[in-house]
């Protein structure tokens, strides 16, 4: 649930980046992705077995290393996040923080365009490490013969039955999570005036909006 949310609202903050009229569906997802990392960094904690960060901290030497056993073919295969995966994961967490952080930022006029330049080059970094983890997803997937995306789906992958997890407490947490970002969604979307009435702004990729007078209204 944590990662299609993820998925969705990078997909739709991203998309409605540079709309001035959908300005607060825009800050909607936003304001979700920051939502979705505080949650996962308590799931770090007290998550699953392959949710905890415990599962997944991996020293760059190791994550090099598993890199150079793809091309011998002698890959360890991983349950949860293998190495090289796991610095993605790390890096995702942080630029969807710090992109969600800037844009609150921006979006309350705190730091003028600097801030905002950050803002826009911080979002367009996240585009570049999620397509280099849906590579990694893919490869992954042929190498090992199974369907990774399935796994994130479903939540399961081939293994012998003592390292799988109790699915009880995440199916509730899972679902406890979905409502609550629907809940949000519905909330924020259901507001009178929202999305406001406005032209379509050429600024840049930013939380909130660009500087714009009545004139390019």
């Amino acid at each position: 649930m944590f990662h299609w949310a993820l998925v969705a609202s990078f997909a739709g903050a991203y998309w409605l980046s540079e709309t001035e009229r959908l300005r607060d569906i825009h800050v909607m997802f936003g304001y979700t992705v920051l939502g979705l990392v505080a949650f996962r960094l308590v799931w770090g904690f007290v998550g699953t077995r392959y949710a905890r960060f415990r599962s997944f901290l991996f020293s760059p030497r190791e994550a090099v290393e598993y890199l150079r056993s793809l091309f011998r073919r002698s890959d360890r295969r991983f349950l949860g996040h293998n190495p090289a995966g796991s610095f993605a994961i790390w890096a995702i967490l942080g630029v969807a923080a710090l992109t969600g952080i800037t844009g609150y930022a921006t979006y309350n006029e705190i730091g003028g365009d600097a801030l905002e330049e950050v803002h826009e080059i911080l979002a367009n970094g996240w585009l570049w490490i999620v397509g280099i983890h849906i590579g990694g997803v893919m490869l992954g997937s042929l190498l090992h013969r199974e369907n990774l995306v399935g796994a994130m789906i479903t939540g399961y992958k081939r293994a012998e039955a003592a390292a799988g997890v109790r699915g009880t407490f995440a199916a509730i947490v899972g679902v406890a999570l979905l409502a609550g970002v629907a809940g949000y969604w519905a909330l924020t979307l259901g507001q009178p005036g929202s999305p406001p009435e406005a032209s379509v702004a050429g600024g840049p990729v930013t939380m909130a909006a660009s500087n714009y007078s009545e004139a390019e209204d």
